[in-house]
């Protein structure tokens, strides 16, 4: 996927993912009283998303091509596999080596693990 959203685009997506599916006259509004653009900026920004896949306008109506969830879970996996050689025990290591993990965090953990081996 490797997609790079500036922090703006992503305010922008946010906002798209909280609403949709929206029309694309509320969502001119909607980024109007929020970011204060201008109807071009909130279309040039809406047709770089979804030139990037994150986005459909059909019929006037802007929708999610995938879904936030997706979307952060991708990148999760891009950061891991970058950063990590895609190893999760060498992220959770470096995670792990400047703070503790509280007990909550740790239970949290092993219910994914054990969720994970079914």
């Amino acid at each position: 996927m490797a997609v790079e959203l500036g922090e703006v685009q992503m305010q922008f997506a946010r906002l798209i993912w909280e609403k949709e599916p929206v029309g694309s006259g509320e969502l001119v509004k909607l980024c109007t009283d929020e970011f204060g653009w201008k109807k071009s900026t909130t279309y040039t920004v809406l047709k770089k998303l979804c030139e990037k896949g994150l986005f459909q306008n059909e019929d006037g109506v802007v929708s999610s091509k995938i879904s936030q969830e997706e979307f952060y879970t991708r990148k999760s996996e891009e950061f891991v596999e970058e950063t990590f050689g895609g190893s999760l025990p060498a992220f959770l290591a470096a995670f792990t080596s400047r703070q503790k993990l509280s007990k909550k965090e740790l239970d949290e953990i092993r219910e994914i693990i054990d969720k994970a081996k079914d």
